[in-house]
């Protein structure tokens, strides 16, 4: 994939080089503002099930 996307990219090296971090920067700006914001309520990590009240387990009792 990474190949096809860099025979097709316009010109030298130092070109494509230079839309190939564009491109990138772009993705990882969409992910941030867009993606990860709509599936993060769809995400488990509210539902902690860890807490400080229980009596046993390990460590108990020292």
């Amino acid at each position: 994939m990474y190949g096809w996307i860099w025979r097709h990219l316009p010109g030298n090296a130092w070109v494509r080089s230079i839309i190939a971090l564009v491109l990138l920067l772009a993705v990882v700006y969409a992910l941030f503002q867009y993606v990860f914001p709509w599936a993060e309520p769809l995400l488990p990590f509210g539902d902690v099930t860890v807490d400080g009240a229980s009596a046993g387990g390990a460590g108990a009792g020292q």
